[in-house]
């Protein structure tokens, strides 16, 4: 328990302290669940243009659902920082013991809807002939949806205590576990695309095992989630959901832009060009990494001061991560940039995907410049999560995304005929303008905060 409280004292702190302390086992959580997720894509890969395309069409769909369980996840992370920041316990207590029951609901509900509908969503999605292989891997991972959805909120009710190191430990195992076995279930089981999403299932629900163990059976987290600290409040559902939704909404704004991405390419060159995009992300997305580390370490920092109304660290901790953003990305553009004849290798090296490699260089080489740009959007969305203000960070996104990136490939690629070029110009340039008006939303947001301190004084 005193590490756990060292922990509730570190975001209570100096928030550079903080955000520095924190930051660095999130980055490598989520290096590691990039990991995860790209190690699916490259064995994937060897199976052929179709198969990757297959998981091009059910990543989106995947991440709508995912996108509620981090949903449920952030807006008690938000909450229970809140709450410790206000010094009040037992509400961050039964804040935590209300995601899982939410979570609980969530999984069963979602495969009772989801499963039906899953073939005749893929059909209008454009799979054509990756369909039967996009049927096989998402029907695995729909009905088992729950290791996933769990493992998102455990994650993130650790994280609002700020013990990231044990989440960390967790992804270590689900990354590692899969990296290792998907070879196995795809090659040596011969279970082709299935074998890719059965040892998804697998190594997910390792991890949940793990985070199980320490809540209920090792009892060492500085929450209480015994079931008798939980008492039916209808303000903390509230609470939640009112980062949740938003959150939600976010992950399915960035699963609409994927499936209108993926239908724009398709009109303009096939489903060749959707493969060389899916892939070419699951690459950009290790870009993300600092950034969303930055990002989630943020949220508990800023929720904290937020609740403590201590405007000030929360505008010194605001104005730390986007410098750290900033110094990040562009040294991540120019890895990219540089090195993307070789990143391509990762996704070309069997003969049925070989023909992606100067079409893969190419995109990697465009969206390097996107990235320039990529922290200040993730910032500034994570920073309205923990101010527990779901809706505005919900608008930085569909901004961004909807009104930036769509509009302006939809005109590159279609009406001034550039083609899949094009679509890749739209995420730069339309994504790219979205992230530095959110960025200059959230700047003023905080000074609105501190103006309103100094009145009262």
């Amino acid at each position: 328990m005193t590490a756990n409280k060292n922990n509730v004292n570190l975001i209570i702190g100096d928030p550079k302290k903080a955000i520095r302390k924190l930051s660095v086992p999130m980055m490598v959580s989520m290096l590691l669940i990039m990991t995860y997720n790209l190690a699916d894509s490259i064995w994937v890969a060897g199976l052929g243009v179709d198969a990757l395309a297959a998981l091009g069409f059910i990543t989106p769909l995947f991440l709508i659902i995912i996108g509620l369980g981090n949903g449920i996840g952030s807006g008690a992370n938000s909450f229970i920082a809140r709450s410790i920041g206000a010094k009040n316990k037992k509400q961050a207590d039964n804040t935590a013991l209300h995601a899982i029951v939410l979570t609980i609901i969530l999984s069963i509900v979602t495969p009772l809807l989801m499963l039906p509908l899953l073939k005749n969503i893929l059909l209008i999605m454009g799979a054509g002939t990756a369909i039967d292989l996009a049927l096989d891997y998402g029907y695995i991972t729909f009905i088992f949806i729950f290791v996933f959805l769990f493992s998102g909120v455990a994650s993130s009710i650790l994280r609002s205590e700020g013990d990231v190191n044990r989440v960390m430990y967790a992804m270590a195992i689900t990354a590692i576990l899969n990296t290792v076995i998907d070879p196995i279930f795809i090659y040596t089981f011969n279970l082709g695309i299935s074998g890719a999403a059965w040892a998804t299932v697998v190594s997910a629900a390792i991890s949940c095992l793990v985070m199980i163990y320490w809540m209920w059976f090792k009892k060492d987290t500085y929450l209480d989630l015994s079931p008798k600290a939980f008492k039916y409040k209808f303000n903390i559902v509230i609470e939640i959901l009112k980062v949740a939704i938003p959150s939600t909404a976010e992950s399915l704004v960035m699963s609409l832009l994927s499936i209108i991405m993926n239908s724009l390419l398709v009109i303009v060159a096939g489903t060749t060009a959707v493969a060389v995009y899916t892939s070419g992300w699951r690459i950009v997305s290790l870009a993300l990494i600092p950034h969303m580390g930055l990002g989630t370490a943020l949220l508990t920092v800023a929720g904290a001061a937020y609740g403590a109304k201590n405007y000030k660290k929360l505008s010194i901790a605001f104005n730390y991560v986007i410098k750290m953003g900033l110094l990040m990305s562009v040294i991540m553009s120019i890895i990219i940039y540089i090195f993307a004849p070789q990143l391509t290798l990762i996704f070309s090296y069997s003969s049925e995907s070989a023909s992606l490699a100067p079409k893969l260089t190419a995109f990697l080489k465009t969206i390097s410049l996107y990235v320039l740009t990529l922290p200040i959007g993730v910032i500034a969305s994570s920073t309205f999560q923990g101010l527990g203000k779901g809706f505005s960070a919900l608008t930085i996104t569909f901004v961004r995304q909807i009104f930036g990136t769509v509009m302006v490939a939809y005109i590159l690629g279609i009406i001034l005929n550039f083609g899949e070029v094009g679509v890749w110009w739209g995420t730069v340039l339309g994504g790219g303008l979205g992230c530095i008006l959110g960025g200059l939303w959230v700047k003023l947001h905080i000074k609105s905060l501190n103006k309103k301190i100094i009145i009262k004084h």
